[in-house]
């Protein structure tokens, strides 16, 4: 299994391992998962270079990524955690909304969290978040541990050229959502 630290891969971002990921996905033809771009509004453009040297957020961004694997609609988002407490702050009532919203419409919604610290990823369905979110929304705490999530999560493992592979978490997630029983974790 791969490591976070390996020195090629030093100085790459998770969306950046999630990106190759989706690209190994789609040429292999087992999903096409989109990068959502952030919608800005330039202000300032380099008249030589032509790039943006100043611009704004247009607007609220949904999720980071929606697509289909083999048929199922999915979208997540991707988070780092460099700490093992994700404070929820860095969810927005937007997000939740929109996860909300997909899933009722027969989608798959969950997020991916990369706890630096543990150097580990993890796949965490996007009832357990809402969990939490509620939990939040009730008065409790304004974040959650990695000692709490981790258990009702799955860890993502990196498969040669799939650095983020969550296909696999995913599949666990639907068939613990159909009630079937995965014999490796009994």
């Amino acid at each position: 299994m791969g490591t976070w630290k390996t020195r090629g891969l030093r100085g790459s971002s998770l969306e950046e391992f999630i990106n190759r990921t989706n690209d190994s996905y789609r040429e292999k033809k087992l999903a096409l998962i989109q990068k959502i771009p952030t919608p800005i509004t330039p202000i300032e453009i380099d008249k030589v270079s032509r790039h943006i040297t100043l611009a704004y957020f247009d607007m609220k961004s949904t999720v980071d990524y929606i697509g289909a694997v083999q048929g199922i609609p999915v979208c997540f988002d991707a988070k780092e955690c460099a700490v093992k407490t994700f404070p929820l702050q860095n969810i927005h009532p937007h997000q939740i909304a929109f996860m909300e919203e997909f899933e009722r419409q027969g989608g798959t919604a969950f997020f991916i969290v990369s706890y630096t610290s543990e150097d580990a990823v993890y796949y965490i369905p996007f009832d357990v978040v809402h969990g939490f979110w509620k939990r939040m929304e009730a008065g409790g705490r304004k974040s959650f541990t990695y000692d709490e999530a981790v258990p009702a999560s799955f860890l993502i493992r990196s498969h040669r050229d799939m650095l983020v592979h969550y296909l696999e978490a995913l599949q666990k997630d639907l068939d613990r959502k159909e009630g079937i029983v995965d014999k490796e974790t009994q």
